[in-house]
């Protein structure tokens, strides 16, 4: 793989981490072959100033002791206990903060993230299917294979990392450029003020 996100990439402010992700590779290594999805929606997570981070004010626990780490560490949580949710730690560490993906546009060995998340191969999807395959935090875990068994890695290895581009794979799909838009989070009700940020940034085709 060419082309590595390094560990100064997320070792900065949160936001600009998030806006700067959507376009790029998220790679998994699944039994040997990567699984690609160009990155389409993010949200940056501040644990200094952001009621909806888990780790607001500074809140330490066994969930979140991961946000703390170095940046360019994975922390991956469970909700509702059920959907995995994937995010890449920001900032220096002992700093909590997080991009949380919340979706990508798959883009290489498609038949395996489908069978992943439907038991088929891609060609067997329906048009609605592809479309939402994985476009949400829930649906990309299960697509790419992604569980707290991986809470806790780096970036920096070779398990899951994050490309600025793959020219050598030969993507199945083409790559294709879009617009970055902002606007506020999804799902943080609860977050009084912090609702309103403009922190969730997504590709416009």
């Amino acid at each position: 793989m060419t082309d590595r996100l390094d560990r100064a990439f997320f070792d900065r402010d949160t936001v600009t981490v998030a806006r700067e992700l959507p376009g790029r590779y998220l790679v998994r290594i699944w039994d040997g072959r990567p699984l690609v999805g160009q990155i389409t929606e993010t949200e940056a997570y501040i644990g200094r100033c952001d009621k909806a981070c888990h780790a607001y004010g500074y809140r330490r626990t066994p969930r979140t002791e991961t946000l703390f780490a170095p940046p360019g560490t994975v922390y991956i949580y469970l909700i509702y206990g059920m959907y995995h949710c994937l995010n890449l730690v920001t900032e220096g560490e002992g700093e909590p903060a997080a991009v949380l993906i919340r979706g990508v546009r798959p883009v290489y060995n498609l038949d395996i993230i489908a069978e992943n998340r439907h038991h088929c191969k891609w060609d067997a999807l329906t048009p609605a299917r592809r479309a939402h395959l994985t476009d949400g935090p829930g649906k990309l875990c299960r697509a790419f294979g992604l569980t707290r068994a991986q809470n806790g890695i780096s970036l920096l290895g070779d398990e899951l990392f994050v490309c600025s581009s793959l020219p050598r794979l030969g993507l199945e799909r083409e790559d294709v450029t879009g617009r970055v838009q902002a606007g506020e989070r999804i799902g943080i009700d609860y977050a009084q003020e912090a609702v309103h940020f403009p922190w969730r940034f997504w590709l416009t085709f």
